[in-house]
């Protein structure tokens, strides 16, 4: 007797509960306090308490985002790589890298990927202060189409204390796609307040995708609820930029939304699964 293999959520945006995040990322510190962010990220997280949390909410795998801003990295490829190393079945390691280095980023992304396994490329535009058009970040584009990876970025506006400009899909993103259109691009956040910009881009390149991170469902803009049940169900991705949203809170809000259960599956897993290559449901 053969058993389907059961696949749950996976999480596009999650941070390293680490007790000195804040100390290198203050900025965060308001969005935070806004957010009513529990103290784990101040405090910290084990990876068994966090595999905990992922369980009582029903999240399957999350991608763990590595952190650098200008001057240091602040949550490192290798720490990362600890986390996917010791349970492979549950962290995605994405990584990052120094942008303003850009023969240096490239040989580290190729580390991460064929050393420590990674699935992707995330690089925060507002900690650099430099939109995703900028020529700093197109030796890692190129390498991120030859390694078959896909680009996270965060669009919409900066909940941290940070200029917003970097975040505006159109142009930024919109030209990046033209420029180089095998390159996948996941932007995190919906893009608010351009979700519809986000929204236009999607539907303007193949390769574009948006995620949700950062957003309870209950408060989606409702022309990406549209969007994602609609035209868009093969181009939205959950997400909750963990710790600042839990995933019991979103998990619990997703049934609100009124999603069929095809579309849910490809929101909540499908779409994010065909981004990373990750292995197919069997069909029933």
């Amino acid at each position: 007797m053969t058993t389907t293999k059961k696949y749950g959520p996976i999480d596009a945006w999650s941070q390293l509960p680490h007790p000195d995040f804040l100390k290198y990322v203050p900025e965060v510190g308001r969005l935070l306090l806004q957010s009513k962010t529990p103290k784990m990220l101040t405090e910290g997280l084990t990876l068994e308490q966090t595999v905990q949390l992922m369980d009582k909410a029903g999240v399957d795998k999350i991608c763990l985002n590595a952190w650098h801003r200008p001057g240091r990295a602040i949550i490192t490829n290798d720490m990362i790589g600890e986390w996917v190393q010791k349970r492979p079945d549950r962290f995605i390691g994405i990584a990052s890298v120094n942008l303003l280095d850009p023969v240096g980023a490239v040989k580290e992304l190729d580390r991460a990927v064929n050393v420590l396994g990674f699935k992707g490329l995330r690089i925060v535009p507002w900690l650099w202060n430099l939109p995703p058009n900028d020529k700093h970040y197109y030796p890692l584009y190129v390498k991120c189409i030859e390694l078959d990876i896909p680009f996270f970025t965060q669009v919409g506006h900066t909940g941290p204390l940070c200029p917003s400009e970097t975040g505006r899909p159109i142009p930024y993103i919109d030209e990046v796609a033209l420029t180089f259109p095998q390159l996948k691009i996941v932007g995190g956040h919906v893009g608010y307040p351009w979700t519809n910009e986000m929204i236009g881009v999607c539907w303007k390149h193949p390769n574009v995708y948006v995620d949700t991170s950062a957003w309870l469902p209950r408060y989606y803009p409702p022309e990406l609820v549209h969007y994602m049940m609609t035209y868009g169900q093969d181009k939205v991705c959950y997400g909750t930029n963990f710790p600042q949203l839990s995933w019991k809170a979103t998990m619990e809000q997703v049934d609100e939304l009124g999603l069929s259960p095809e579309i849910k599956d490809k929101f909540l897993y499908g779409n994010m699964a065909k981004l990373l290559k990750l292995e197919s449901k069997a069909k029933l």
